[in-house]
C-alpha cells in the first residue's frame, strides 16, 4: 500500500488473496514470463493489493481469515464420507459440495469487494457436468 507509515500486505497474505480470487501464482518477481502480464484483471488485482486504504485492507484481511476457515472445513468434511447414517444422525451426502460452494461464494465476494473478476481458478471451480 502506498502512504506514509502504512504497512502493506505480507507476501503470504498476497498469495492467499491471489489464490482465493482464483489467480495463478505470481512467481518470484517482475523478471521473466509472469502470468499477471497477460491478464488485465491480474494486474488490477496486484495494483489494488498495493494501494488499498487502511480500512479496505482491514476488510480484505477479514475476508481472507473467513476464507481460510471455510477452506479448512472442506477436507474435514471428507472424514464423514463413509457414513450414510448413524442412530438418529444422517450424514449430508452433499456436505463436501455444499462446503465448497460456500467457500466459492465467499471467494467471489472477495473478488467483488476488490473490484476484479474471478480468476481462471475460481471460474472453472463452479463448472459442473450434469449427465
Amino acid at each position: 500500500m502506498s502512504g506514509a507509515g502504512v504497512a502493506g500486505f505480507t507476501d503470504a497474505q498476497k498469495t492467499d488473496i491471489r489464490r482465493f480470487c482464483g489467480y495463478p501464482a505470481y512467481g518470484a518477481g517482475a523478471a521473466g514470463f509472469n502470468s499477471w502480464r497477460f491478464f488485465q484483471a491480474y494486474g488490477t488485482l496486484e495494483y489494488r493489493m498495493d494501494n488499498l486504504a487502511p480500512a479496505e485492507m482491514a476488510v480484505t484481511l477479514q475476508y481472507i481469515g473467513t476464507l481460510a476457515l471455510l477452506e479448512a472445513a472442506v477436507p474435514q468434511a471428507t472424514e464423514n464420507l463413509d457414513t450414510e447414517g448413524a442412530a438418529a444422525w444422517t450424514h449430508n451426502a452433499n456436505e463436501v459440495r455444499d462446503r465448497q460452494d460456500l467457500l466459492d461464494g465467499w471467494r467471489q465476494r472477495l473478488c467483488g469487494f476488490l473490484g476484479i473478476p474471478p480468476g481462471p481458478g475460481l471460474v472453472s471451480a463452479g463448472i459442473r457436468l450434469v449427465v
